[in-house]
């Protein structure tokens, strides 16, 4: 090997390799401190683009959470009141049915009807006040379907069969049918979308033309306009009476249903913007002399008119058990969806901890071996720098 004086190549190469022994060291410190494995944009460039995505998609699962436990909190709300209501509508039934009797007579029936009236304006105030956050709950939430049989045609159920009607995101307007009775289709759209429903898959045929199974009732779901249509079926023997019996393939032709714009109903249950990523809520008015209780005018002050009051105070509470019902069904599903969404965090997570997040044991043994060659490598810088000084044993 040459001996130069001038130019110390040995001392030159441990220097290069003592810069890339501290650099890895400063790294494994940096990553040791902070505990991730990417610090900066340089470390994992790809990694880092993935990591920031699956982080966004993260926190909206966090949110989502939040918001269907807070949901959740809304709907109890809500139907704690219509549990309430329950109550009073069994107390109303009890002193109408008391009023129907002769045993008791008109001076006795104006005692019953001061505490029936009172009860009624009771019904009005707990669906007035019942809120959340400042949002009514049972004076209209979300969208409705308009009871008002002559706007809601569709709902005649005497001749067209309807006996239910659910809507899942549905926006507010006019929906018309078309059914022509001739091809086994049945047609939904609201001026906006349109869709179409094979209604040979759930019709019998007969001579007259097709019909629901005689004691059963189908679902109609139009998921691209968000309605489902329950269909009864008819009650005697098929032909005995067309126009009375159930639904019948041509008895919706150009009839409509309305749906009115309610405040809320809107819960973001996930991520990111789509139908599939939110669940809607519907609640019809529930105060006693909306279209669902109809209870305001009712009396029982009399003999007859308390007779009557029975069946109104019937109806008003299988609207409110079945308020309830669904209710019920939605928080049972806000359940299932708050333990789904959870799984995917976690897994999400877990994706994004294997790009960011540092190996500990790993750092600490590249850290560990930068230490040793460090060392080592400023020992072999000493040793080079000494071996100019040969040159003085010549001279």
């Amino acid at each position: 090997m040459p001996l130069r004086i001038n130019t110390n190549t040995p001392a030159l190469n441990a220097r290069r390799i003592l810069n890339i022994t501290g650099k890895d060291m400063k790294l494994r410190m940096e990553r040791l401190s902070s505990g991730l494995r990417v610090n900066r944009a340089s470390d994992d460039a790809a990694g880092l683009s993935v990591s920031e995505g699956l982080r966004a998609e993260i926190s909206g699962f966090a949110q989502g959470m939040r918001n269907a436990e807070q949901a959740t909190n809304l709907i109890q709300t809500a139907e704690g009141a219509l549990g309430e209501m329950n109550g009073i509508l069994l107390r109303m039934r009890e002193l109408a049915v008391q009023s129907a009797s002769s045993t008791v007579n008109d001076s006795n029936r104006q005692a019953v009807n001061a505490e029936f009236t009172q009860l009624v304006s009771e019904l009005d105030r707990i669906a007035q006040v019942t809120s959340y956050n400042n949002t009514g709950l049972l004076t209209g939430f979300g969208n409705t379907v308009s009871q008002n049989i002559a706007v809601s045609t569709a709902l005649a159920s005497t001749t067209t069969g309807v006996v239910g009607v659910q809507i899942t995101g549905a926006t507010s307007g006019s929906y018309v049918f078309v059914d022509s009775g001739s091809d086994n289709q049945l047609t939904l759209g609201n001026g906006v979308t349109t869709q179409t429903l094979t209604s040979g898959s759930f019709l019998d045929s007969d001579a007259a033309g097709g019909v629901v199974a005689t004691g059963s009732s189908v679902v109609a779901n139009f998921d691209r306009l968000g309605v489902q249509l329950t269909l009864s079926g008819q009650k005697v023997a098929q032909g005995l009476n067309p126009a009375t019996d159930g639904y019948r393939d041509g008895d919706l032709n150009n009839l409509a249903l309305v749906i009115d714009t309610g405040t809320g109903g809107t819960f973001q249950v996930g991520p990111d913007d789509g139908a599939v990523h939110r669940l809607e809520v519907n609640i019809n008015d529930m105060t006693a002399s909306g279209a669902n209780l109809n209870l305001g005018s009712l009396s029982v002050s009399t003999l007859s008119s308390s007779q009557s009051a029975i069946l109104s105070i019937d109806l008003a509470i299988k609207n409110v058990t079945k308020a309830r019902g669904d209710l019920g069904a939605v928080q049972n599903r806000l359940a299932f969806s708050i333990q789904a969404t959870g799984v995917m965090l976690e897994n999400d997570q877990a994706s994004d901890a294997s790009i960011r997040d540092a190996d500990i044991a790993l750092e600490v043994s590249a850290f560990s071996r930068s230490q040793i060659l460090n060392q080592s490598g400023l020992a072999m810088l000493a040793q080079a720098n000494v071996l100019p000084a040969a040159a003085i044993n010549l001279l």
